[in-house]
């Protein structure tokens, strides 16, 4: 079908960049609701080729398109091309018109140091590192992880795993095989992908530290004006830079972006390593054109991957149950044969599981035990069970969850860091924001039975830096399931792995068939036919851009609204932002005092008068006594179903 369609006509393909140069890349036809601004609707219109000028119609007659520099499959290739084509034109149209307009600004642009340098920088800093840490078996493994890295770093371009168990040095040694990858292979930049914001200050800080404070650039939604400079502004709008630091909703949202702000950074993913931190947690409902896209940007665009995790995800293409899996066709292991060995000797944690995996402990009696411990940490699977589980203990216990703004999380997180540096008692009851990589280090982890993930990622909080022979983790039934959906699955798929034999949850052996049996047990990996509506086949060029970009949504919007509340310096924001308006400098700096919550809660708090409308969809919080300092936003007034309440 491709072949035929470029055949008779590659110029109805090049119509989709022209036709979106402003207004964004476009839907074939208005069979999606897409009206005057569909393709068909604007190539079919009437032209007066008399008004324009026969200078440019005699040009235009002359050309003769080239070739596709591939033959394309039919699955997402050609749609990924033709994004690629635009995000190349639409960055030429913004950096010309800067040029004319702003010669200033223009000229701020890059002034980075190159690749080499910056590999020259973390070497000194880890170098350091080194000889200050005390020669510990967990500083002697780290070494070894960072030294494997090295060696594998010469190969060519590809899709690599990096399983190394938490507290493994993980971060540092992907950096530093992606520096060594990319000068190796000519690659222009390193992209850090994370999964949570609330991560990724912690990590953007540590490069800041080893690279210069100006040489890291984040993109990412919490980031505000005054920690970010001039320069690293403008690399943020296309990436133009050696290491880029990013959110996965940003990464893989751009991927299937159809508006020209989004879409502008991709022709920069070209020729460049993706390290996707924390990898197991791509979403589920998305996996497959997200998995599609990763493996042809290795195929056809010079782009390497390294999937960084600790419980290594099923990734490669397999069969589940009698069904293909369509995962990547390769994909090398850093480690290689060192896994097991790796696994063996960063054991840091006795795991403790329940004798009956059907018999639920009351959070009181939860309370009693985790009180015993001076430094404990309790980790569930909702927000409603962590406010509940908090209620029964002692003052001065912390609490985390979503309900909480990034600055007050922020805050409280490094308060937990220094009393624990301090021998002080800490104890902290948590969602599970806690489990992808914040660096925290508790002797003893409580951790309501969830998917084995997650609970191998609340393994990784506990005796994290081998102070102790072993750390305990205590797993245990709690009264209330995980939320439907995936978590609810991913803990019963587990509950039944434990109940066919008494295992090492901590055996990352056993992870590939609990992924493989998650991955066949969700309802789709593609969710919202992104695929359907990217494939040429069914109808005469039948790409849907917009449509796609407005369904891959990894936060659905539709089902949440963000508060801004005051906390803290927050409430000084929010009177700027009622006098002034929303300024962009102000709505940045506003995203580290903001929560979201569902539209029922949202519902309940504006019944109670809680909340202000004060730009059209921009809301405060009103009410100050609705925030609490230990709590965040108190949104459980009334008694709703306990599965709406996740992280």
């Amino acid at each position: 079908m491709v072949e035929m369609l470029f055949g008779k006509g590659v110029g109805r393909f090049l119509a989709y960049i022209i036709a979106g140069h402003h207004a964004g890349l476009p839907d074939w036809s208005s069979a999606e609701g897409a009206g005057m601004s569909a393709l068909n609707y604007q190539i079919n219109a009437p032209i007066n080729l008399d008004e324009i000028e026969p200078e440019y119609t005699e040009r235009l007659k002359q050309l003769k398109p080239v070739s596709p520099p591939w033959k394309f499959d039919n699955g997402l290739d050609l749609s990924l091309w033709l994004r690629m084509l635009y995000s190349c034109l639409v960055d030429a149209d913004f950096l010309d018109t800067e040029a004319y307009m702003d010669q200033q600004q223009s000229a701020a642009r890059g002034t980075f140091m190159t690749l080499p340098d910056m590999q020259e920088n973390l070497n000194y800093y880890i170098d350091k590192l080194e000889k200050e840490a005390p020669g510990s078996k967990i500083n002697k493994i780290r070494k070894m992880v960072r030294t494997k890295c090295l060696e594998k770093a010469a190969q060519g371009p590809g899709i690599f795993s990096m399983a190394v168990p938490t507290g493994g040095g993980k971060t540092l040694s992907s950096l530093s095989f992606a520096f060594a990858h990319a000068i190796k292979n000519d690659l222009d930049r390193v992209i850090y992908v994370i999964p949570y914001t609330s991560i990724i200050e912690q990590n953007a800080g540590v490069f800041r530290k080893a690279l210069g404070s100006d040489q890291v650039v984040e993109h990412h939604s919490n980031l505000s004006e005054a920690d970010d400079t001039p320069k690293a502004r403008l690399a943020s709008e296309n990436w133009d830079a050696p290491l880029i630091v990013t959110t996965a909703v940003q990464f893989f949202e751009s991927l299937f972006a159809a508006k020209s702000s989004r879409c502008r950074k991709l022709h920069n993913i070209v020729n460049s390593i993706i390290i996707l931190d924390e990898a197991q947690l791509l979403p589920v409902e998305y996996l497959d054109p997200i998995l599609q896209t990763m493996q042809l940007l290795a195929n056809n665009y010079k782009v390497s991957f390294v999937l960084s995790t600790a419980t290594q995800p099923a990734f490669k293409e397999c069969q589940v149950q009698g069904h293909s899996f369509s995962g990547f066709m390769k994909v090398e292991d850093i480690m290689g044969e060192s896994i097991d060995e790796l696994y063996h000797k960063l054991k840091r944690v006795k795991v403790t599981l329940p004798t009956d995996m059907n018999t639920t402990t009351c959070w009181k009696e939860i309370a009693s035990s985790l009180v015993k411990h001076d430094q404990v940490l309790c980790i569930v699977s909702d927000r409603k069970s962590c406010r509940e589980l908090h209620s029964l203990m002692p003052e001065q216990t912390y609490h985390l969850s979503s309900l909480m703004c990034g600055q007050h999380r922020s805050i409280v997180i490094d308060q937990i860091k220094t009393n624990l540096k301090e021998n002080k008692t800490v104890r902290v009851i948590s969602t599970q924001l806690v489990e992808a990589g914040v660096d925290i280090d508790f002797p003893v982890v409580y951790r309501a039975l969830a998917g084995l993930d997650s609970l191998a990622q609340a393994a990784g909080r506990c005796n994290r830096e081998g102070k102790l022979t072993y750390g305990k983790l205590k797993v245990f039934n709690a009264p209330r399931r995980p939320p439907a959906g995936i978590l609810r699955k991913a803990a019963d798929i587990t509950k039944n792995l434990l109940a066919e034999k008494p295992q090492d949850i901590l055996d990352h052996n056993l992870f590939e068939k609990y992924f493989s049996e998650l991955y066949w047990a969700a309802n789709s990996l593609d969710q919202k036919d992104i695929n359907t509506l990217l494939t040429p086949e069914q109808l005469e060029c039948g790409l849907y851009f917009r449509t796609a970009a407005a369904r891959f949504r990894i936060i659905d919007d539709s089902a949440q609204k963000s508060i801004i509340v005051p906390y803290e310096e927050g409430e000084r924001l929010i009177n700027i932002l009622k006098s002034n308006g929303p300024e962009r400098w102000l709505m940045r700096k506003l995203q580290r005092y903001t929560v979201n919550i569902f539209n029922h809660e949202f519902d309940a708090l504006v019944k109670e008068g809680a909340i202000e409308e004060v730009q059209p969809n921009i809301y405060v919080l009103a009410a100050e006594s609705f925030y609490s300092k230990t709590l965040g936003l108190l949104v459980f007034q009334n008694n709703y179903e306990p599965e709406d309440f996740i992280i």
